[in-house]
Order: C-alpha cells, then sequence, then structure tokens
C-alpha cells in the first residue's frame, strides 16, 4: 500500500512563495510524480509532473513561477511556488504513478490572500 503524506501549505501574501513536499511510502517504483490543485468551484487541474528522469512539464499558468523537483532516493517530490498570486489560492495534491497503479495525496491547503 502506497501513502503520500503532504506537508508546507499555509497562508502567504501576494508576491511571497511557499514550497511544498510530498513523501511517499511503500515497497514501490515511483515513475511520474506531480501536483494538482483544485479552486472551490472548480475542477482539480494539473500544476506540473516529473519523471523519474527529471523531465518536468507544467501548467502555462505558473510557468516561470514554479519549479517542481524531487528525490528518488526519499519518493519525495516538491513544489517551489515563488511570486504567487490570489488566483494561485487551492487545495493542492500530489500524484504519483507507481509499480501499481497511482495514488493520490491528501491535500494542503494554499491560500494566497493580503
Amino acid at each position: 500500500q502506497v501513502q503520500l503524506v503532504e506537508s508546507g501549505g499555509g497562508l502567504v501574501q501576494p508576491g511571497g512563495s511557499l514550497r511544498l513536499s510530498c513523501a511517499a511510502s511503500g515497497s514501490i517504483t515511483i515513475y511520474v510524480m506531480g501536483w494538482y490543485r483544485q479552486a472551490p468551484g472548480k475542477q482539480r487541474e494539473l500544476v506540473a509532473t516529473i519523471t523519474r528522469a527529471g523531465l518536468t512539464n507544467y501548467a502555462d499558468s505558473v510557468k516561470g513561477r514554479f519549479t517542481i523537483s524531487r528525490d528518488n532516493a526519499k519518493n519525495t517530490v516538491y513544489l517551489q511556488m515563488n511570486t504567487l498570486k490570489p488566483e494561485d489560492t487551492a487545495v493542492y495534491y500530489c500524484k504519483v504513478d507507481h509499480t501499481y497503479g497511482s495514488a493520490w495525496g491528501q491535500g494542503t491547503q494554499v491560500t494566497v490572500s493580503s
């Protein structure tokens, strides 16, 4: 069984930064790791993904502001979020594709407000 533990959300002012972390546990091989977000009244959307080899993909809305990275030895994925905007407010979820399928984190709230 795969468990994901997210951390790093919170309240930040516009223009500020936050770093999210998501650690996966279990005897698995993890392939793609990613972050998604869901704002109130909206569908969940992709933020960024990263392959085991380090290839990244970003939503247009976060390019140049967010950076996804991973530590394969720790089965952990990170999302560095800079120059945050109020429209970045959402619950952020990590997702991993692994040996036996996919798993989602429990979500962490990010609120950007003055």
